[in-house]
């Protein structure tokens, strides 16, 4: 991992989400809706891979929540974003909390995930974090079918001192892996030019994976169009 990854990359991640257009205003109040038409009393809710807090700072006007990120540099930022949040450090894979939550959000994290295996395992356990009656939500990723072999994507924000870009190219290892290589670059006025390459190998699930995998671990789920959210969520609650 290099340098503008260990130092300062969530402040990097963050200024790069922020400025893409991407509602966390309008998906939050989406996620309330779909939360609340399931539960009309759900308080509390968890946000796994809660990344540097988007999110959290409008469902904290919903709810009383909680987020779990990875990586202590983007929990930090989400800790002076959203003012008393409570938070863990602890991969997806292995998150293991005392507490049970009504609502269980994984906002596209999923894809991260190396295999049908693993999608089983995380659902299974943010299913043990379920107090009776919640739902979890998932936001999926393209589909196979869906993926442009060597997409190109970029990403410019300027600020008065400081402009920083993201490029990214993609292409497909197999049927369902693809490899994203992510190229980071910041010019500052006072300390000068930085930049970082890291590289991202994730899963394009399938619609029925997802199906076998919230079944595997006992839900009634379904997919729904969740405007705005552009690949949908899957909502999923336990049977009985």
């Amino acid at each position: 991992m290099t340098t503008v990854y260990r130092d300062g990359y969530a402040e990097v991640y963050d200024r790069v989400m922020r400025a893409r257009g991407r509602d966390h205003a309008a998906q939050s109040r989406a996620i309330a809706r779909l939360a609340r038409d399931h539960d009309s009393g759900a308080t509390r809710l968890l946000d796994v891979a809660c990344g540097t807090g988007l999110h959290l700072r409008f469902l904290r006007e919903e709810f009383d929540v909680t987020g779990v990120d990875a990586s202590a540099a983007m929990l930090a930022v989400a800790e002076a974003r959203v003012p008393g949040l409570r938070t863990h450090r602890a991969d997806m894979r292995e998150v293991e909390l005392a507490a049970r939550f009504d609502v269980i959000t994984c906002l596209f994290a999923v894809p991260h995930l190396a295999s049908t295996a693993e999608l089983e395992q995380v659902v299974a356990r943010f299913v043990r974090h379920l107090a009776p009656g919640g739902v979890l939500l998932v936001e999926p990723w393209y589909e196979p079918g869906e993926f442009i072999e060597g997409h190109v994507s970029r990403d410019v924000v300027e600020e008065p001192e400081r402009t920083t870009v993201r490029l990214s190219h993609s292409t497909r290892l197999d049927g369902s892996r693809v490899r994203m290589v992510v190229h980071h670059a910041e010019a500052h006025s006072v300390t000068g030019i930085r930049h970082a390459t890291d590289t991202f190998d994730m899963t394009l699930f399938t619609a029925p994976e997802f199906e076998a995998a919230f079944a595997a671990a006992g839900c009634d789920a379904e997919h729904v169009p969740a405007t705005p959210f552009r690949w949908g969520l899957w909502v999923a609650r336990p049977r009985g």
